[in-house]
């Protein structure tokens, strides 16, 4: 074990913990990228890695990459059902309490490869709860396959979809939001790392909401108002989701 290489490609702060965490519990040399740049071929084959890891990644994987080394992703739900962008907040959309993680081998056709390992999840709490509940599962699921090395089984059923959200998406829609336990669900379910907050827009004023909390009758949240030219996203906050 002590030669093999390992490598976690993510993009999130939120998952950089399993590098050390990962090496330390299995002795294995594990590396770390978050750069696009550095998520070649070429440095990969100087690394030549056993296993790569990616716990979130938010661009497409290079034919190159995963038809030469073994790349396993994670996706927040029971697949097949639920391929596609943004699984968190499709689903608690939709009223799920509760998911899989699904660790599949990376392939050509999106989150549609053969299945390794499923383990459930809770939706309850914030976006970021909830991501990083995920990633210590996610840790757990990395180590048993180093271990085991299973091989991929296919995935059974009809293949549903999950549609990406976009950044507008973002502003709560009141005509849409029935009770507070809909509004609560709407912003917590944005209230994570990389994902534009839940806000309105009032003139030329938006107010972005974190950390709530559901209490008997009425919402608490964390509240940012802000001064804007016009009521839009502007490009950084485009560019996030």
């Amino acid at each position: 074990m002590s030669n093999d290489c390992i490598v976690i490609v993510t993009n999130r702060e939120r998952n950089k913990f399993l590098v050390d965490s990962i090496s330390r519990k299995i002795k294995a040399k594990t590396h770390l990228i978050q750069k696009e740049s550095d998520f070649t071929h070429d440095n990969l084959s100087e690394l030549s890695p056993r296993w790569i890891f990616v716990p979130h990644w938010s661009k497409l994987i290079p034919a190159e990459i995963y038809e030469n080394f073994q790349v396993v992703i994670f996706h927040m739900t029971d697949l097949p059902f639920g391929r596609g962008g943004s699984p968190l907040q499709n689903l608690i959309m939709q009223g799920f309490e509760s998911t899989f993680i699904s660790a599949i081998q990376c392939t050509k056709e999106l989150d549609g490869g053969p299945i390794y390992l499923k383990e459930p999840l809770s939706l309850h709490g914030t976006a970021d709860e909830i991501l990083i509940r995920a990633s210590k599962i996610i840790e757990n699921m990395i180590i048993r396959i180093i271990k085991k090395n299973p091989s991929p089984t296919p995935q059974i059923g009809t293949p549903t979809y999950f549609k990406r959200r976009k950044p507008d998406e973002s502003r709560i829609d009141i005509s849409q939001i029935s009770s507070l336990e809909s509004l609560y669900n709407f912003i917590r379910m944005l209230d994570g790392e990389g994902y534009p907050p839940a806000f309105l827009e009032i003139g030329n004023f938006r107010i972005s909401f974190r950390s709530p909390h559901l209490r008997y009758g009425y919402i608490e949240s964390q509240v940012k108002i802000e001064q804007v030219k016009s009521p839009t996203l502007d490009n950084d906050e485009q560019n996030q989701y």
